[in-house]
């Protein structure tokens, strides 16, 4: 059993990374929630579900339109809303309010287009999981730990290595010095959504097509994204993937000694924790004191 709950650990901490990451990017270079994120994510397994369901588009085209058209959402939600109010000198908790309001826009309109009802895009048969290391494994399941090793490891690759990255880490960093720099801060910011909407797109797109999918399911998605990016380091990109990964974990195996229903418990009880005792996270700077 142990093995099982490990490995649905995984499974669960992928998604979860993916979410978390892109939940950081969009904060570090924003400086504020973007907590329709949430939102932004279920539109992802919605579009996917138009473009496979209605349209009868095959999987392996539909996908990747899906992900191209949450991203182009992230885009609008910024060039169309954040931006015009970070031009009218709006605070972080103006943005904030307003992030708020757009997620319960977004579901509003996601719930009149496709109704309340529960969707799937598992239309197949339901066949046995694959034996691997004394657990089962279903083909969706591999797609979804391969996906999000994949795809962490693009991140990393892409933040480290290439001058693009680079220059988004710059921004995330110090806003001041990377623009004095002559970074465009509007643009990259602009990447930071795309990039996050994507990941977020690939994530609810995975989990629904091995479950099902709701208008609201980008709420637990979003507290469990918001839960591993404080437990990872809010200013660690790389801590977030890993928070993502402990709260997966963490939820799965508890299961182990407490019912299903407390894996939420699980989750913000850890938070909880380090809040108390490491508030910057696993891999998060601990803030410098200043004195007058």
């Amino acid at each position: 059993m142990i093995y099982q709950l490990v490995m649905n650990g995984f499974i669960t901490g992928g998604i979860y990374a993916l979410i978390a990451i892109g939940f950081a990017l969009t904060y570090r270079t924003t400086r504020f929630f973007h907590f329709a994120h949430g939102a932004v994510y279920t539109f992802g397994a919605y579009f996917a579900y138009l473009f496979t369901i209605q349209l009868g588009i095959i999987r392996i085209i539909a996908f990747p339109i899906a992900c191209v058209a949450t991203a182009v959402l992230g885009i609008l939600l910024e060039f169309g809303i954040y931006r015009p109010m970070r031009k009218r000198n709006a605070t972080d908790l103006t943005l904030l309010i307003a992030s708020l309001g757009l997620y319960v826009v977004l579901q509003n309109i996601i719930s009149m287009a496709w109704g309340d009802d529960t969707k799937t895009m598992c239309t197949g048969e339901v066949v046995e999981g694959h034996l691997f290391l004394g657990a089962r494994i279903t083909d969706v399941q591999i797609i979804i730990i391969v996906s999000s090793i994949v795809l962490i490891a693009l991140m990393a690759l892409m933040l480290t290595q290439m001058k693009f990255g680079k220059s988004l880490r710059a921004l995330a960093n110090d806003p001041e010095l990377a623009r004095l720099s002559g970074i465009n801060s509007d643009r990259y910011i602009l990447y930071a959504f795309a990039i996050g909407s994507f990941l977020a797109a690939v994530a609810s797109i995975m989990i629904s097509f091995d479950t099902d999918m709701t208008p609201t399911m980008g709420f637990n998605a979003l507290l469990m994204g918001v839960t591993a990016v404080i437990v990872g380091g809010v200013d660690s990109l790389p801590g977030a993937a890993l928070g993502g990964l402990l709260i997966g974990l963490a939820q799965n195996l508890g299961v182990a000694v407490l019912p299903s229903q407390w894996q939420d418990t699980i989750a913000f009880g850890i938070l909880i924790l380090f809040l108390l005792f490491r508030p910057y996270g696993i891999l998060g700077r601990k803030p410098q004191r200043s004195f007058i």
